[in-house]
């Protein structure tokens, strides 16, 4: 079988959640089916790591799909082209695009809806391209993957897509998240927190991921318990980000709230490890691999009750309204207050981190490339 794969997300020393997913598990698809040939395609001139075995040819299509009309013309143009040169039994498109002018069958895997339920927080012409091509795609795709039940659901319920045509797979966790020792603890804070413990945040700064609310909460937990724990920030700072720097500078113990940028992947983990919890309190994820990278830390989660988190999380969060600033300082609060919560999160989390594998993602992937040759 001849398969191509869309890798325009594999971006050497940028990758996020969805270059993540697609390089777990497009390398996963190549090198545990060496009777398949794959034709990775790229947006871009491409890093030579990203031809993970012998039977992987890399292509570069023009031009480079990081606009609403060179979305158009990547996926309608040269990637038609590209699949009939390859001779492509089925494409695999990880990021929730498809080629409405091909024939070929594509399995497509959708992260979430954000657009649908938060669309002020998408630009007028990215708003626009989703709402024409979104359920379009979704009808062109043989098969669907998404990354979690709620997902599945969403699109089942905004679209009307039939439950048989969506397959649930997951994300799944670097190895390289792991817990520390104490003394290793010891180091990642007094590098970053003064030597203080730490509340962490870890993703882009939009609207979207509540950081702003997360801000205000965690000055009102200084406030009412005077405690010196920190706040760590780490992400890019994406778009929409008023709100966020208002908050930052009306807070009473903004000296407290450091934010620390993109941080290498090689120190994701220690600074994961070595926090006293994860606050990652979204408005709305398809999944939110912080969550699990947390748990495979030991590092207790407080989360929001809504969308897919919970279902991630499991007992392993502490879960709050996200809506509400008083609700997160409270998680807070008991967090920082009750050493038995924290550790009962922990060893929750140990169970809990094992629904989820990029192995179990991969194998999920490759029944439903399979399942879409078939249903020709």
């Amino acid at each position: 079988m001849r398969i191509a794969v869309n890798t325009r997300f594999l971006l050497p020393h940028r990758m996020e959640g969805i270059g993540r997913f697609t390089w777990e598990i497009a390398r996963r698809l190549a090198v545990q089916h060496p009777e398949h040939e794959f034709f990775f395609f790229f947006d871009r001139p491409f890093d030579p790591a990203f031809v993970p075995a012998s039977n992987v040819r890399p292509v570069v299509l023009a031009p480079p799909a990081r606009h609403p009309l060179l979305w158009y013309a990547w996926f309608e143009w040269a990637v038609p082209r590209a699949l009939r040169r390859c001779g492509a039994d089925v494409f695999f498109s990880p990021d929730g695009y498809c080629s409405l002018r091909s024939e070929v069958p594509t399995v497509m895997v959708v992260h979430d809806l954000a657009h649908v339920h938060f669309p002020d927080a998408t630009p007028p012409l990215v708003s626009r391209y989703y709402a024409h091509f979104v359920p379009r795609y979704l009808q062109r795709a043989q098969q669907i993957v998404s990354v979690s039940e709620y997902t599945a659901q969403d699109i089942r319920r905004q679209y009307g897509i039939s439950a048989e045509k969506i397959a649930v797979a997951c994300n799944g966790c670097d190895p390289a998240f792991q817990p520390l020792a104490e003394s290793e603890k010891a180091e990642v804070r007094n590098r970053y927190a003064g030597g203080q413990a730490y509340f962490f945040y870890l993703g882009a700064m939009h609207p979207r991921k509540n950081v702003a609310r997360l801000i205000r909460a965690f000055d009102q937990f200084k406030t009412q318990t005077g405690a010196p724990a920190k706040l760590l920030l780490a992400g890019r700072m994406a778009w929409q980000t008023g709100e966020l720097h208002g908050a930052y500078h009306a807070a009473r113990s903004r000296d407290d709230i450091l934010f620390v940028g993109y941080v290498p992947d090689a120190e994701l983990p220690r600074l994961t490890g070595a926090a006293l919890a994860l606050t990652y309190v979204s408005l709305f994820e398809g999944f939110g691999v912080p969550l699990l990278e947390a748990m495979h830390c030991d590092t207790p989660l407080l989360s929001s009750n809504v969308s897919s988190m919970p279902e991630v999380a499991g007992d392993a969060g502490l879960l709050v309204d996200p809506n509400s600033t008083e609700a997160i300082a409270g998680g807070m609060t008991r967090l920082w207050e009750e050493a038995a919560l924290r550790q009962t999160l922990i060893e929750n989390g140990r169970t809990q981190r094992l629904r989820f594998s990029w192995d179990r993602a991969a194998e999920v992937v490759y029944e439903r490339l399979c399942a879409g040759m078939a249903r020709l």
